[in-house]
């Protein structure tokens, strides 16, 4: 698997995968706000790619515009895919690529009692971050909840 900077030939895949999880975060793939910030994360180079030969497996944005805050703004991974270090892969890449420490990285991800809480709570609990406020409810409706890492500075 080879996570690199993402490309305008890569929109389509972006595409694909956002319409595989719609159903969790709501229309994506169709929606002008998503594209415009495709096309936006991949003209900052803030967009990762986690790819297989031709075959995208994940996608990541990226946001740096707060520094030393840090937001992951999106991630997904290509169902078949999931639980196989795809989203691990564009995380640790991601912050090698674009975190100075000291640094704090937030997500915003499903809170308790969401149908896709349990997977996705564990896989940011594992990269060290930390649950903290609950945020406004996605567009279905369910539950969200900021997760937290801090990054300290090298000693």
């Amino acid at each position: 698997m080879l996570v690199g900077l993402a490309r305008q030939q890569d929109i389509p895949a972006f595409l694909s995968l956002a319409a595989q999880v719609e159903p969790w975060f709501g229309p994506m793939a169709d929606a002008p706000d998503f594209r415009a910030a495709l096309q936006n994360n991949i003209r900052r180079g803030t967009a990762l790619t986690a790819s297989s030969g031709p075959d995208i497996l994940g996608g990541l944005l990226f946001g740096i515009r707060r520094a030393p805050i840090y937001h992951i703004r999106w991630l997904v991974v290509a169902e078949h895919t999931r639980g196989h270090g795809v989203g691990r892969a564009l995380i640790t890449d991601a912050l090698h690529r674009f975190v100075q420490a000291p640094a704090t990285i937030e997500v915003v991800t499903f809170g308790l009692g969401h149908p896709a809480a349990t997977r996705a709570r564990a896989f940011y609990e594992s990269l060290g971050f930390i649950p903290a406020e609950m945020v406004a409810p996605g567009p279905e409706g369910g539950p969200r909840q900021t997760f937290r890492r801090t990054i300290p500075l090298d000693t």
